[in-house]
């Protein structure tokens, strides 16, 4: 499978004509569609890690972001009720732990708002939600919907965004550390301890769906879902452009104050 045959790719999914005889043409699909669809590439991620953005719109960011973060657990809690297999529950009930941390341990949701607090904003403010943008609400809601309308492979299929994280985050902590000088190390711990929980929970999922996608449609579908989860997050980028760069934020949305 090269990058050739893959040209009837649309927004919505690999195309018709696209058919995976066998796992390892899954896999490299799956790696296409990162490389030419994960949200690294879009232009607002560019601006952010190359100083481009002001304190102002930097805390738009985390501030819609929050709303992201605080969802995944929710999102997986939807993904283990699909499953009737005790192991596959047990392999993804960390994720939720990994963001809404346990007892005496603290988690994902908790480092992220210590980016928000650290950037100026009140934690009440971020945790309420009332300032989102519009369509980081709704972009977040149709992935929870997704993973509880889909088939259980294909809600697994729709992380796969993982795989590709990693390489991300190394470049926001390097970009904002570089360039910011309101961010500082002990804010951005969220994406230091992702770069060793990501890996691990993309290998599960990739090994998995190589494993129980067995025919040339279901390996569709997964591909299909990951394609939606890239949707998924450029899309709240696109709302993020429209809002705070190009000017046009909606009413009630959270307003930077002028720096």
């Amino acid at each position: 499978m090269n990058a050739a045959s893959m040209t009837g790719m649309t927004a919505l999914s690999i195309g018709k004509d696209i058919k995976l005889t066998s796992a390892e043409e899954l896999e490299a699909t799956l790696r296409h569609i990162g490389a030419t669809r994960y949200h690294s590439l879009h232009p607002f991620h560019k601006l952010l890690h190359g100083g481009k953005l002001n304190k102002g719109q930097v805390q738009a960011w985390a501030l819609n972001r929050y709303y992201y973060q605080s969802t995944i657990p929710i999102k997986d809690a939807v993904v283990i009720s699909r499953f009737r297999d005790r192991a596959t529950r047990v392999e993804w009930r960390h994720r939720i732990e990994d963001h809404d941390g346990d007892v005496g341990s603290e988690g994902g949701i908790e480092r992220w708002l210590k980016l928000t607090e650290g950037l100026g904003l009140d934690t009440a403010y971020v945790e309420s939600t009332e300032g989102i943008l519009p369509a980081t609400r709704f972009a977040v809601e149709a992935y929870v919907h997704y993973c509880r309308e889909k088939s259980p492979l294909e809600a697994i299929a729709s992380s796969l965004t993982e795989l590709f994280a990693p390489n991300l985050h190394e470049e926001r902590i390097a970009g904002m550390l570089e360039h910011y000088d309101f961010v500082n190390p002990d804010i951005m711990s969220y994406f230091k301890r992702r770069l060793t929980q990501a890996p691990r929970d993309a290998n599960f999922a990739l090994d998995y769906v190589k494993t129980h996608a067995t025919t040339p449609e279901q390996r569709a579908q997964v591909c299909n879902a990951l394609i939606f989860k890239t949707n998924v997050l450029w899309v709240q980028l696109d709302a993020l452009q429209h809002a705070y760069v190009e000017g046009h934020i909606p009413p009630g949305a959270f307003v930077p104050k002028a720096s």
